[in-house]
Formats: C-alpha cells, structure tokens, sequence
C-alpha cells in the first residue's frame, strides 16, 4: 500500500478569486479538495507545510489525508498546482478525493542510478532519459513513488525499455508499450581524440 501522508488544513466559508486572495492575505495558502461525486470543499493550508511537501519527492504520486478537524478527513491525491510567476511560491492547490478502490492515471518519476558502475558512461558516454515520467493506471493505494533504473553494467549502446521497470502487481503503463525506450547510454558526442585536436588547433 502507498504510503499516507497528513496535513492539516482550515476549512473556508467562500469561494471564488476574492476569498482566494483574503486567505492569502491572512498568510495560508487557498486550496480545494474535490471529486468523488461530492461537492468540493474549499480548504487554506500553511505554506510551510505545504511547501515542505512540495520539495520531498513524488508530490503528485503521494496520498494525502487531508485533516480538516471537525469536518473529518479526506483522502486524496494532489492534482495541480499554481505557483507564483516571480517569487515561486504556491498560490493554489487543487486536491482529487480517492478511494482504495479508485483507478488512477498517475505519472510516475524515474530515478537512474548507479551512474558510477556504468562502463559506458565512464568511456564518456551520454545518459540519455527519453521519459522522466511514466504515466499508469493504478488502484490509488498501489501508486510507485517512482521507478528507479540501475545503470550498473550498461555500456554504450544499451537501452532501457519498460519491458525492464518493476512494476508492481495492477501497475500497467497507460500509453507507452513495453518496447519503448526509458533511457539510453550514447556514444559521446565528441571523441577524446578529436577534442584534443580542436585544442591544439
């Protein structure tokens, strides 16, 4: 089962761009909780807990119980994010309501490592990641916080395809098949030897 994470958050009387500003005003951030066929719920959070969120990894693939005191507790998963334009902070987040039993498109991260313990790399080759996110279907409580890649071994000219990513049981690739292309190790663009060349020349 995926791991939860709580936050606390206020509930708000209003919605709509007016009462999204005064809760900033007040120092929280505006957010929505929706979905379910229920009706949304407008929510403020801290934005030093939110933030915090934000910067540990796989946000969007995380489950959250959402805490709203009095009003109970929804699970959900963080659907969108609006961020400042100059000073990066977050202005707004939109969170979708998900049962155990609810079927998810998720876009999952993918980690390459082991970088070190790869001949091709260490003979100058590129790491090449042609998808950084893998999109799946999922039940939400199977969500892969990401899918890790480990380099050891692959010299120049291999390949990494999704036929090779753990899966988990129920976690299916939604749009990309098995023999589609995660990440490459390529030739170095330009030999050692020709680089010395140009130097001297």
């Amino acid at each position: 089962m995926s791991a939860v994470t709580t936050i606390a958050a206020e509930i708000r009387d209003r919605a709509g761009k007016g009462a999204a500003r005064a809760t900033r005003r007040s120092g929280k951030v505006p957010g929505v909780v929706y979905g379910a066929k229920q009706a949304p719920i407008c929510i403020a959070l801290d934005p030093r807990v939110l933030w915090a969120e934000l910067n540990r990894p796989g946000f969007s693939t995380r489950l959250f119980d959402i805490n709203l005191g009095s009003g109970g507790t929804e699970r959900c998963l963080a659907r969108d994010v609006q961020f400042h334009p100059v000073s990066d902070q977050p202005l707004h987040v939109d969170f979708m309501r998900v049962a155990a039993d609810t079927v998810l498109h998720v876009k999952v991260p993918v980690h390459c490592i082991n970088a070190d313990k790869a001949p091709g790399i260490k003979r100058g080759g590129v790491l090449n990641i042609e998808h950084h996110e893998i999109e799946v279907t999922c039940l939400a409580d199977a969500i892969p916080p990401e899918f890790v890649i480990d380099l050891t071994g692959l010299d120049i000219g291999a390949s990494v395809h999704v036929s090779a990513l753990a899966l988990p049981e129920g976690v299916k690739p939604y749009h990309l098949t098995g023999d589609a292309t995660v990440a490459t190790i390529a030739p170095p663009t330009v030999s050692r030897g020709e680089a010395e060349a140009s130097a001297e020349g």
